[in-house]
């Protein structure tokens, strides 16, 4: 059990300084005489525990005090239960007490003179015909301005078109409210200056013209929704058929509750009794109860079915899982709210429907105001931005960059305008206090951060589509200033990665810091995990040094054909760590700064093709240069391949006199990259001139050595010629011509067989 320490104390003391008085006035009535002297509190405390009376009535204040925190210990336990068990009862009692007088009320009915009302009913029947009439009148002289507004609006998508349609149905929606309000006029002046005695008006006729200027004008707002004449004055997305079932449904209930409880109700509180009156209200409550929990049952599948297709349609995830979640659950609102309607009706009977009317109006407004921002947001999302041709010219991948960006942000946007929307709602229901928390510091702090954050990360983003631009413009070829070279290809890839986690790093400690969050111990610890890694990664920091130093000494750059680290292939991907390497079988090499000790750049400047070409020692090598010229010649006359020929061809002459070939060396100064093309293409002519000149060009032989005689003569060679029958080789289907000498067997048959 808890106790309350502090009220404990504090009642103790109470006590003890009340019994403390209740000593001081004992003792001050047992001295009687003006000599006696001052007690001390000592001495005071001492007379007091040795009163028996005043020692009995502490003990007593004690007891009472323990007793009394036990029972607030229990209380504070069953708070809850009592308070549910309270309000029950409170509500039951209520009820029946409101049944009782009711009853009560309907005894005397019967002492009622009727006939003294007739007049009375009469009057009130003139002016709602009256009334009905000149609404019916002025809704056929409305009909034309409908039909045109209809006629007006255009369907299709775009935010402009959007916002065109939506001022023609809100003018539509207007001239039906002037209709409504001519109507009640209309039926105010008769009922003052026609009806009865001139300018005046009995309750129960304004009482009717109220009632009916609340549900015409609750109609109103639900034939903006759901329009059934004409389609697109409608706002919600339903077929005409669906439509004007809806419009229809709730139409009824409106009015049924709407005259029963604005009408009626108050008719029989004033004409009869007001419990009559409360019993009243709450069969009309229970009857629409019943009717709209039958609709909504009836309509629950159908009803979800076309939520679940808005979902699917839907281009945002948010308002997809929101979908979804109401088609499953749209049926329990609805019940709830009907059934909220019936419990506060028998709570609260005199102001059940203004409390309902007033917060299903505001929840009803927040929810037509979201959906309106969230479609013109829809059309601006659906919308690409455009941009001139020259900044197009100068910026390519602008244009892509921002319809990328917008529409993030619009989606953005749209979850805080329903998040707005939620916030109403609950408002509405006092579920929740906006303007209060609004007002609160809890508030302005989460708004402040909010709008904060926002405009940091568009900063942000901003700042990086400028400078991802900036570095577009840059590389352009067409900005005036030529294709980028390799090497400002690289470093600007680098920056762009350097400033993209700077900007990174810095976003997230300032969106940190206006959250609320202290960054000192963040970038502290930051250090030190930062010396821990250090320490732990030396390789790491060594990749990262050399390949500082790498860019610095413009040793690679992307596109260069390079050999490093024993790997030949062409530099796809630089970071500030390692090389990505392409060799010619399209094998992917990553290799860190730290292992490449050399680098070999086939890229710089110029490069050459060496070609070693071999002839037989029989022949003449000035003829084999002239040849070797030649075949350059014709290499140059083709346009494509000169324009990537820097100098004549150099003749290096003889550079070996090898075992089976003499050679000679040319080289060919090429482009930097082009020296293999153009060496495939001066090989191939190279071939081509020495076959049609009769140079042999050697290849590797093989001599058959038999032995030799003591005197140093060979000894002649062992050689049978092997030839097959005629009739043998008919057998075998081959040529039946003479014999001819064979050098091989036939398969299978070895020369003992022959």
């Amino acid at each position: 059990m808890s106790t309350n320490l502090p009220g404990l104390t504090q009642r103790l003391l109470h006590s003890f300084f009340v019994l403390l008085l209740i000593g001081l006035s004992i003792s001050v009535q047992a001295d009687t005489g003006p000599a006696s002297q001052p007690a001390t509190s000592s001495q005071l405390l001492a007379d007091l525990l040795e009163n028996p009376e005043t020692r009995d009535q502490l003990i007593r204040e004690l007891r009472a005090l323990a007793t009394a925190e036990e029972g607030a210990a229990d209380s504070e336990q069953l708070t809850l239960v009592q308070q549910v068990a309270d309000t029950t009862q409170a509500f039951a009692q209520q009820l029946t007490t409101q049944i009782l007088n009711a009853l009560d009320a309907i005894s005397t009915l019967g002492q009622t003179e009727w006939h003294l009302l007739v007049p009375h009913a009469l009057n009130f029947l003139y002016v709602i015909i009256a009334t009905l009439a000149s609404y019916l009148v002025l809704r056929k002289l409305a009909i034309p301005l409908f039909r045109y507004a209809n006629n007006l609006v255009n369907t299709q998508p775009g935010a402009g078109r959007l916002l065109t349609r939506l001022g023609v149905v809100l003018g539509a929606w207007v001239v039906d409210l002037l209709t409504i309000l001519l109507a009640w006029v209309a039926g105010y002046s008769i009922a003052l200056f026609l009806i009865g005695e001139l300018g005046e008006m009995e309750t129960v006729q304004s009482l009717f013209l109220n009632a009916f200027l609340v549900i015409e004008l609750f109609k109103a707002m639900v034939r903006l929704f759901f329009s059934a004449r004409y389609d697109r004055l409608r706002l919600l997305p339903f077929c005409a058929e669906t439509a004007a079932y809806w419009n229809a449904w709730l139409a009824r209930i409106s009015s049924f509750i709407g005259y029963g409880m604005l009408l009626l109700v108050p008719v029989v509180n004033f004409y009869l009794a007001p419990a009559l009156g409360h019993l009243l209200s709450l069969i009309i409550m229970l009857i629409a109860f019943a009717y709209a929990l039958a609709i909504i049952l009836q309509n629950k599948k159908r009803v979800a079915l076309n939520i679940s297709e808005q979902a699917e349609q839907a281009d945002f995830a948010f308002t997809t899982v929101l979908l979804n979640m109401l088609s499953r659950s749209w049926h329990l609102l609805a019940i709830a709210y009907f059934a909220g309607l019936l419990l506060v009706t028998a709570i609260r009977p005199e102001d059940a429907l203004p409390v309902m009317l007033q917060a299903s109006l505001q929840t009803l407004l927040a929810i037509v105001v979201g959906l309106f921002i969230s479609a013109l947001l829809t059309q601006m999302i659906s919308r690409q931005m455009r941009i001139s041709d020259e900044l197009k010219q100068r910026f390519p991948a602008l244009e892509q960059r921002l319809n990328e960006f917008i529409p993030t942000s619009l989606k953005v946007v749209r979850l805080v305008i329903m998040l707005v929307v939620f916030a109403f709602v609950l408002d509405a229901w006092s579920l929740f206090n906006v303007s209060d928390w609004l007002n609160s510091e809890a508030g302005t702090r989460i708004i402040g951060s909010a709008l904060s954050v926002a405009i940091i990360l568009l900063v942000a983003k901003l700042l990086w589509i400028a400078f991802a631009s900036w570095v577009e413009h840059q590389l352009n070829p067409t900005t005036g200033r030529g294709a980028a070279s390799a090497r400002q290809r690289t470093l600007l890839k680098l920056l762009s990665n350097a400033v993209m986690i700077t900007l990174i790093v810095f976003t997230v400690m300032i969106t940190l810091a206006e959250l609320g969050l202290n960054i000192g111990p963040l970038i502290a610890g930051a250090g030190v995990v930062g010396l821990a890694i250090g320490f732990g990664a030396q390789t790491l920091v060594k990749d990262v040094i050399t390949g500082v130093f790498i860019q610095l000494e413009n040793a690679i750059n992307t596109g260069d054909v390079v050999t490093a680290d024993g790997i030949t292939g062409t530099a796809e991907n630089l970071t500030i760590r390692s090389l990505g390497l392409r060799d010619r079988f399209g094998t992917y090499h990553l290799i860190p700064f730290s292992s490449i000790t050399s680098v070999s750049n086939y890229m710089r400047g110029y490069g050459y093709h060496v070609g070693e070409y071999g002839v037989a020692y029989r022949e003449d090598t000035d003829e084999v240069i002239v040849h070797l010229r030649a075949a350059f010649d014709e290499l140059m006359s083709d346009p494509e391949v000169r324009d990537n020929i820097m100098d004549d061809l150099e003749v290096q002459g003889v550079t070996a006199l090898a075992d089976n070939s003499v050679n000679i060396r040319v080289r060919i100064k090429t482009l930097p990259g082009a020296q293999w093309s153009i060496g495939r293409a001066y090989n191939r002519l190279v071939k081509r001139h020495l076959d049609a000149a009769g140079i042999e060009i050697p290849f590797p032989h093989l001599t058959l050595y038999f032995g030799q005689n003591k005197d140093g003569s060979a000894p002649p060679a062992a050689l049978n010629l092997v030839s097959t029958p005629a009739s043998r080789r008919a057998e075998k289907g081959l040529n039946t011509q003479p014999d001819q000498a064979r050098s091989n067997p036939e398969p299978g048959t070895d020369f003992d067989e022959v």
